[in-house]
């Protein structure tokens, strides 16, 4: 029997939801000033391919850019993506040491919001998939819309000015 590759992906992400592991990080202390200059490196990183990849489809949404299915399509599994590791790279409290960082303190605070914002990010990105699969072009600007909102949401409490 043949499967392909999209329903393996996501089979195998409704196992790790259900299972608790998408986003089962425990903020840990970084332990030296290199372990989070690491840390705050790989998080910006992260945070950097978001941004590459939320730029077409914002365009998109705002009317700057056509509609690109396959654009589309292909930034919304890699927000997927992302978002999967975003608590990984996130849960390294690195507040002890001289890091230039854009977090707020709050992020290891309220780690449990964080894992929260991010699992509306992981959403999102599918609820965008599902309307590209499904050739809804009226959806398309609303499911954009909905991965914006869950990256400012945690902007607007996590990221310092």
């Amino acid at each position: 029997m043949k499967f392909s590759s999209k329903l393996l992906l996501s089979a195998a992400t409704a196992g790790a939801i259900l299972s608790g592991s998408v986003l089962a990080a425990d903020v840990t202390e970084a332990t030296s000033e290199k372990h989070a200059g690491a840390a705050t490196q790989y998080r910006q990183a992260v945070f950097q391919l978001v941004r590459s990849n939320m730029g077409p489809l914002g365009g998109m949404a705002k009317g700057a850019l056509p509609f690109d299915e396959s654009v589309m399509e292909t930034n919304a599994v890699r927000l997927e993506q992302l978002a999967d590791m975003m608590g990984d790279y996130l849960s390294v409290d690195t507040r002890k040491f001289d890091v230039e960082t854009g977090a707020k303190d709050e992020i290891w605070e309220n780690f449990s919001d964080v894992e929260k914002k991010v699992m509306a990010l992981k959403t999102a990105a599918q609820g965008l998939q599902a309307a590209v699969e499904a050739g809804d072009e009226s959806a398309y600007r609303g499911a954009i819309g909905k991965i914006g909102a869950s990256c400012k949401s945690c902007h607007d409490d996590y990221k310092k000015d």
